[in-house]
C-alpha cells in the first residue's frame, strides 16, 4: 500500500476511519482514536490512518500515544510525506529537523498548485512579492537592471511577475513540478528547472546542463527560506550563483530573539535577523536592507517576516 494512500482499501477499515472522524468532529478525540486504533487492527500497514490517530491522541490530550503513532508513520514512510518528524519535533518527542522531509514539501505544493494564488494572495492577504520587489527597487535605486536573475522557489510565478522588467534573463526553480507549470502558463520565465534547494550543489538541479556557476546578478527567494530550516545549504547554493557585485532579496519568517532557527506550529521554520546577518556575512555578502513587515494573515493573526536586500562585493 502506498503510504501517501488515505484510503485504507478496506471497506470496513474505511467506514471505521469514517465514523472516527466524526467523532473527532463532535469533540470526542479519545473515542475518536479509540475507533481508530480497531481501524487499523483490520490495516496496520496504513500510514495515513497512523496519522489520524496520532491527531486523534494528541487532541485527547494524549501526547505520549501520538508520539507513538507518529513513529510508525515513519516506520511505514521513511520518505516522510506526511512530515511525522516535524510532527514529532513539535510535540517535543523529537529534535527539530535541520531540514523539512523533501518529499513532504514537494506533495504539500504539488496539492496546492491550483489553489495556491487563490488561497495566499485572496484570503490570506500574502504580500511578500510586491514588498519584496519595491524593497529592491528602493535599494538598487532607479534604472537598475539586472542581466540574469535567479528566482528560487518561484512557485506560480508571483514574484517574477514582480521583477520581470528588470531583468533580461529570469530563471525560476521550484520543488513542484505542478507549481512550475503553474509559473510557466505566465511565460515570463526564460528559463523553469526543478530544484531541492534543501541539496548540495549538483544534487540540487540548480547547476545542470553545464550552466555557468556564477552566473547571476540578482538572486530572490520570496517566502522560501521557511520551508528549509537550516539555510547553510541554500546559501552554499546562492554563493556558486552569485556573481561578483550581485544582489540577493529574500524574506524569511521571524523568528524573533536569538541566534538560530525553530519550528512554529504551521510546521514552517522560523529565522532570527542575527542567524541570517551571521550567514549573510560568513558568505560575503554585506546587508543593504532590512524591513520587518507582516507578510500574510493566518487564522486572523498577522504573520511577521523579515525582507532583506544585500549584496556581494564587486
Amino acid at each position: 500500500m502506498h503510504p501517501m494512500q488515505f484510503s485504507s482499501g478496506d471497506v470496513v477499515t474505511d467506514r471505521r476511519a469514517d465514523y472516527a472522524k466524526m467523532l473527532d468532529e463532535a469533540g470526542d478525540h479519545a473515542a475518536a482514536a479509540e475507533l481508530m486504533e480497531q481501524a487499523l487492527e483490520l490495516a496496520p500497514a496504513w500510514a495515513a490512518g497512523w496519522l489520524q490517530l496520532a491527531g486523534y491522541r494528541e487532541k485527547a490530550g494524549d501526547n505520549e500515544g501520538a508520539a507513538a503513532a507518529l513513529r510508525r508513520v515513519l516506520e511505514l514512510d521513511p520518505d516522510d510525506i506526511f512530515a511525522a518528524s516535524l510532527k514529532l519535533a513539535r510535540l517535543g518527542a523529537a529534535e527539530v529537523p535541520d531540514q523539512p522531509p523533501s518529499r513532504y514539501v514537494e506533495a504539500l505544493f504539488d496539492d496546492y498548485a491550483d489553489r495556491f494564488e487563490a488561497s495566499l494572495v485572496e484570503k490570506l492577504d500574502y504580500t511578500v512579492p510586491p514588498k519584496l520587489s519595491a524593497l529592491l527597487r528602493r535599494v538598487a535605486g532607479e534604472g537598475r537592471r539586472f542581466c540574469h536573475a535567479v528566482d528560487l522557489g518561484c512557485g506560480t510565478g508571483l514574484l517574477g511577475v514582480e521583477i520581470r522588467d528588470l531583468v533580461d534573463v529570469l530563471e525560476g526553480f521550484d520543488l513542484s513540478t505542478a507549481m512550475l507549470a503553474k509559473a510557466e502558463e505566465k511565460a515570463i520565465y526564460d528559463r523553469l528547472g526543478q530544484a531541492d534547494l534543501s541539496q548540495e550543489a549538483e544534487a540540487s538541479g540548480l547547476f545542470a546542463d553545464d550552466l555557468l556557476v556564477r552566473r547571476a546578478d540578482l538572486i530572490c527567494a520570496a517566502d522560501v527560506f521557511m520551508y528549509l530550516g537550516s539555510l547553510e545549504p541554500v546559501f552554499r547554493l546562492v554563493d556558486r550563483l552569485a556573481a561578483p557585485g550581485a544582489m540577493l532579496a529574500f524574506s524569511v519568517e521571524d523568528g524573533g530573539e536569538g541566534d538560530g532557527f525553530d519550528l512554529a506550529e504551521s510546521l514552517r521554520y522560523v529565522h532570527s535577523e542575527a542567524y541570517i546577518r551571521d550567514l549573510l556575512a560568513r558568505f560575503g555578502f554585506q546587508v543593504l536592507q532590512v524591513d520587518k513587515t507582516t507578510i500574510r494573515m493566518d487564522g486572523g493573526k498577522p504573520v511577521f517576516g523579515i525582507l532583506f536586500v544585500a549584496a556581494r562585493a564587486a
